[in-house]
């Protein structure tokens, strides 16, 4: 018997979110708004560990109405640990895809099949590239 909880706790959920994957960056995190990212393609993998960006993906995820919204950028992120909105190389787009839409699904399916929640697409989130 599956057990469902209509109006998740803050750490209830954030369990849930936390299992979904390593995107969750929790410390930037707060009840109600969620946030969490990917770093998909390094941009030079020749450079030293600390001196490396990635091409990847943001997301915010707020507590509305119906549910919750995720609002969605792609991007690079930058030496100083920074997000630049920045369209992506087209050497970087398919594997930035493949982790969006494969992390959207599993958010999509846990917060359904635990809480009952359902996502939205923010309309000013960037489409899936």
């Amino acid at each position: 018997m599956s057990e469902v909880t209509q109006d998740p706790t803050h750490y209830r959920l954030l369990n849930v979110l936390k299992a979904i994957g390593p995107y969750l960056r929790e410390p930037q995190s707060e009840e109600g708004h969620y946030i969490f990212d990917c770093l998909s393609v390094c941009v030079n993998d020749k450079k030293s560990p600390e001196e490396r960006e990635f091409w990847g993906w943001w997301m915010e995820l707020d507590k509305s109405e119906e549910g919750y919204s995720a609002k969605y950028n792609i991007g690079k992120y930058n030496i100083e640990g920074k997000w630049d909105s920045l369209p992506l190389p087209k050497k970087a787009v398919s594997e930035v895809t493949r982790t969006q839409e494969a992390f959207h699904q599993k958010l999509v399916d846990e917060l359904q099949s635990k809480f009952e929640i359902s996502i939205q697409l923010d309309e000013e989130s960037v489409e899936f590239v």
